[in-house]
């Protein structure tokens, strides 16, 4: 953010299409108030495509291509918004095709109000949206065929690709009528149709993108290649905050290949032929570092700064949310239990490492690149270059992961890409090795989590207290204003400021942790250790009171009833409280975050060596109506996968200021003889629609140390999980 776009959204938008780009159109934006304007071909060009909006444009040919706002990096949404729009304009679905939409303001997010992918909003921000541009493409379309039928537009309707006359037969296709529909004036009030008549939305629907990732013909970032580019392999300092004192780099310069050094604020950058020989020429750098006030960062003295910024008694915090007097009840309680929660700093081990291709002209940046955040990272590198933003031009490749790593508003490995092609003078690909990425920063924070409960004869919660001690990321960042309140930073206290359980006394508190460390929201941002401590924690509670971990929640959700429906789905499909094969224990933990709710259980064995061994997951998702259920089961696949590794292995740490781990041999990920069966269900659900990219995570590490506790008597505090530590304390609570 950082800029009022309001100005932008309202400018007048010409964007280059058809062949060659010899035609100009300008875009009207549903509810924009943009106006359409088509520019005669220049002769010999391509017919022009029927651009009724920024996002749809039919073709002669009738090939119907939808332009898509949002980063495909596997979530699938290259098919999912190409669904909604086709399934209101009543396209012929085997004709559509999926374009990657240009960075400029009529793609802004309806929400955010930039270019952006994430939080889970892809679907929810863009189906009014898309529908209302699939409707003004299909009533123009039908407006089109009446006028050359010389009937009423009532009579004639769009089906799979045509606009239909029943009354005499007579039928157009949407590329025969592209020519005549580009004539006409849009309407602003589209009328939707019926839910009831959708074909396409609600269905499980074959992924566009799939084939050419299966092929090998989907182009990545990483796959960029144009013509004079050279490749950069950055040195970049080993501790955070560092800087170059001094560097030789003669050595460098010898290796074959190796066409120039370039010094930019981040390091230093090896220019070569290919990243081979870009990368045994940083390797040969005699570089002298300054490594600056992080020299020093040692994971094990951090976690006591945290363990005494997050003392209960005597040390102001910032309030998240209130309610009751927590400390009265405390004092009160039948029962009272307290404990202590950390998570690490983890890493975002995207599969495709990050790089960025640009390339800096006089009059303008061209740039290819994987990224969540086009606007700022249009932005930095208009500013670095000295243009306009609007001469800088991003085309958006498919991303090999995200996961929030790729929407920095930093923008910094699109900003080295700038620098070092504007310091070259040629185009160049800024290439990170997999050791550059996972100690090059912006990780999940580290936390440290003090939770209190007070039960009362029943055994049920009076009071409830958590305290969170951690990094901003918010802090020092153009959302700053909007999401750090008298030093409460809103992303790190999400899904434990909302509680669902009814605790009639409850205080959550958040205290800033010392800057340094790069910090950046993480695949489900604070809900990825919220959820762990809240339904850990829960489940504490449940066992002091003796009683069943599912019963326990039930009393406590009697005014939260989708919450307690996702639960008991979840608990029923996963057969809660049947006999288990021998040495297998089930936990559950249920969550919401963005907009939906999910619950899962975990089915596990832990070995007399301490190895866990997730056999079965059994996840229920309540995200509202559905475009694409198959997308929904993937996603909640894959935030499973991607939980289950942190809860199991991720873990980044310091010492004398450097990142430990540097690749997949001891930062691992799941692999896949540790996969565990997943079932997925999902709720018929007429609630707003919610997201799916990012809730299937938080809810997995707690089922899993819920069901290692009923299988140990363990209780699990501190992830990832430590065989270690489970062999030694085996059966202690």
């Amino acid at each position: 953010m950082g800029q009022d776009p309001d100005s932008d959204r309202r400018a007048f938008l010409k964007a280059t299409a058809a062949a060659g780009g010899a035609l100009v159109i300008g875009f009207y934006l549903p509810g924009g108030g943009m106006p359409k304007v088509l520019a005669a071909p220049r002769p010999g060009a391509s017919p022009a495509p029927f651009a009724p909006n920024a996002f749809i444009r039919i073709a002669p040919d009738e090939s119907v291509t939808i332009l898509c706002n949002k980063s495909e990096m596997g979530q699938g949404v290259y098919t999912a918004l190409p669904m909604i729009a086709a399934d209101e304009m009543d396209a012929d679905w085997s004709r559509v095709r999926v374009e990657a939409a240009p960075a400029a303001p009529p793609y802004f997010h309806t929400t955010f109000g930039i270019q952006v992918t994430g939080g889970s909003t892809s679907v929810n921000s863009s189906f009014d949206q898309l529908r209302k541009a699939g409707a003004i493409a299909r009533i123009m379309l039908v407006a089109a065929a009446a006028e050359s039928w010389k009937v009423e537009p009532a009579t004639c309707r769009a089906e799979n690709g045509y606009v239909l006359h029943e009354a005499t037969g007579r039928r157009l296709s949407f590329g025969q009528l592209a020519a005549k529909a580009a004539t006409l004036t849009p309407p602003t009030d589209p009328k939707l149709k019926s839910p009831t008549d959708f074909k396409l939305i609600g269905r499980p629907v074959r992924r566009i993108d799939g084939r050419a990732k299966v092929t090998g013909q989907a182009k990545f970032g990483i796959d960029v290649k144009v013509p004079g580019m050279l490749t950069a392999v950055i040195a970049r300092p080993p501790v955070f905050g560092g800087t170059v004192k001094s560097f030789n780099a003669d050595k460098a310069k010898a290796v074959p290949g190796v066409k120039r050094i370039v010094q930019i604020d981040t390091g230093i950058a090896v220019l070569a032929d290919g990243f081979w020989p870009a990368k045994l020429g940083r390797d040969a750098l005699e570089i002298t570092w300054n490594d600056g006030p992080l020299a020093t960062l040692d994971s094990t003295t951090q976690r006591k700064q945290y363990e005494e910024l997050a003392r209960l008694d005597g040390s102001a915090a910032a309030v998240a949310a209130t309610r009751g007097d927590v400390h009265a009840a405390l004092a009160r309680a039948e029962k009272k239990l307290e404990a202590v929660y950390e998570v690490p700093y983890l890493a975002h081990a995207t599969m495709e490492p990050l790089n960025c291709v640009a390339h800096v002209r006089a009059d303008g940046v061209e740039i290819w690149v994987g990224t969540q955040m086009q606007t700022t990272d249009q932005a930095a590198a208009a500013q670095i270059a000295g243009v306009r933003p609007e001469r800088v031009v991003i085309h958006t490749m498919f991303l090999g992961g995200g996961f929030g790593r790729r929407a920095n508003p930093a923008a910094d490995f699109v900003k080295e890409a700038v620098k070092v092609s504007k310091a070259a003078g040629v185009p160049v690909k800024v290439v990170w090795t997999r050791e550059d990425d996972m100690r090059g920063g912006y990780y999940r924070p580290r936390t440290y989590n003090v939770v209190r409960a007070g039960l009362d004869v029943n055994g049920l919660p009076i009071a409830w207290q958590h305290r969170i001690v951690g990094q901003s990321i918010i802090l020092g960042t153009p959302f700053e204003p909007m999401l750090l309140k008298a030093e409460l930073d809103m992303t790190q206290v999400e899904g434990s400021a909302e509680m669902e359980y009814q605790i009639p006394n409850f205080l959550v508190e958040y205290k800033i942790a010392p800057r340094g460390v790069p910090v950046l929201w993480w695949r489900s941002v604070g809900h990825s250790f919220t959820a762990f401590v809240k339904e850990c924690f829960i489940d504490e509670c449940a066992v002091a009171a003796k009683q069943d971990p599912v019963a326990y929640r039930r009393l406590l959700l009697v005014d939260h009833p989708r919450v307690r429906g996702v639960m008991d789905l979840a608990a029923e499909k996963a057969g809660w409280g049947r006999q288990l094969p021998q040495g297998r224990t089930m936990g559950i933990a249920v969550h919401e975050s963005f907009g939906s709710l999910v619950a899962q259980v975990a089915e596990v064995s832990v070995s007399p060596a301490g190895e866990v061994t997730v056999h079965r997951v059994v996840c229920a998702v309540d995200c509202g109506p559905i475009v694409n259920p198959d997308t929904v089961r993937a996603q909640m696949e894959s935030g499973i996968v991607f939980g289950l590794s942190a809860a199991l292995y991720g873990r980044i740490t310091f010492k004398d200021g450097r990142v430990e781990q540097s690749n997949f041999h001891d930062y691992p990920i799941l692999r896949m003889n540790a996969m565990p069966s997943i079932e997925v269900f999902l709720v018929d659900s007429m609630a707003p629609m919610g997201g799916v990219g990012e809730p299937g995570t938080p809810p997995i590490a707690p089922a899993v140390a819920n069901a290692i506790f009923a299988a140990t008597g363990k209780r699990i505090r501190r992830l990832p999980i430590d065989p270690d530590e489970l062999k030694a304390k085996r059966g202690e609570t």
